[in-house]
């Protein structure tokens, strides 16, 4: 992490390291990490996940703790960017993980190199650089580091993965192509967001909008701004909606429009409401009443 002091050009680092309290061994990880910081002269604090641990989705829910406190660990020192180290090979596995998932373009673009979690810069500059390139740094140093064991338990959805990543490199679709994906993903990504940018423009900010200019567009585009009007009137993320619920909200309303009809669904905590004269308009959906509650008279996506 980095701070705004004049040291080191202008830049101040401040190491973290997160014990996820995982393993019996991560707290003597994260002091080993104590003792190469105080060598090189860098302030570090361990974060501990404290509390009890999830029975499922353990990585998942571990990552999210982590920038958790890490991003609090930032505003305490005041930091303006939090550095990882995510490298080529995490990229690879990213990508090809959410290829298998089925991701849209935005997905398959993988991490970003420069992007904002909790308010605080997320920087990952060794997103280009070999894992290899990276240890044989840190031997020629004479550098200590560790591997995580939870790297090679197949438990774990990356750890599992990697066989299926040997395999597939054998007939062509390896990290370097991994990566190539990613980039051209990224370039197609950021056209369809152009694009959307400039049918919004067109549709206007306030009250309904005609469905027919928005359907008029290419499909790919009318679930950009869907996923972007639903995201704004639910108050959730976009990229938590899920492209499959925002396809099938397209495809409702295009039919729907064809027909003339009027159109309902409740799709990521937002009503998208469809006249029969094509305005399209769409508002928070309304607390529930109590489980079990349900108005019939509109359907979720």
């Amino acid at each position: 992490m980095a701070t705004d002091s004049a040291e080191r050009r202008g830049r101040r680092i401040v190491a973290a390291t997160v014990d996820h309290g995982l393993r019996a061994e991560s707290a003597a990880e994260a002091q080993g990490v104590a003792k190469l910081c105080d060598k090189i002269d860098v302030p570090h604090k361990t974060l501990v996940w404290t509390g009890p641990k999830p029975a499922t989705r353990i990585q998942e829910r571990a990552r999210e703790a982590r920038y958790r406190l890490l991003a609090a660990r930032a505003g305490a020192v005041g930091a303006d960017a939090i550095v990882t180290a995510h490298h080529a090979d995490d990229q690879a596995e990213t990508v090809l993980l959410r290829l298998l998932r089925g991701s849209g373009v935005a997905g398959l673009r993988g991490m970003e190199a420069m992007s904002a979690r909790d308010g605080i810069a997320l920087v990952r500059p060794l997103l280009e650089v070999p894992k290899a390139d990276l240890v044989a740094f840190a031997q020629a140093r004479g550098a200590d580091f560790v591997e995580d064991p939870s790297n090679a338990d197949p438990r774990y959805a990356r750890a599992a993965l990697r066989p299926l990543l040997a395999t597939l490199a054998a007939h062509g679709l390896d990290r370097d192509a991994l990566l190539r994906l990613a980039r051209r993903a990224a370039e197609a990504d950021e056209a369809l967001a152009r694009a959307a940018a400039a049918l919004e423009a067109r549709l206007g900010s306030d009250g309904p909008v005609d469905a027919r200019v928005l359907l008029a567009a290419p499909i790919a585009v009318v679930q950009r701004v869907l996923a972007r009007r639903i995201s704004q009137a639910g108050g959730r993320d976009a990229s938590r909606i899920g492209l499959e619920k925002i396809e099938a909200l397209a495809l409702a309303l295009a039919s729907a429009a064809r027909e003339g009809r009027a159109f309902r669904a409740n799709v990521g905590g937002a009503i998208a409401s469809l006249s029969a004269n094509g305005g399209l308009d769409f508002k928070p959906e309304p607390p529930r009443r109590g489980a079990g509650a349900s108005s019939g008279a509109e359907k979720r996506a």
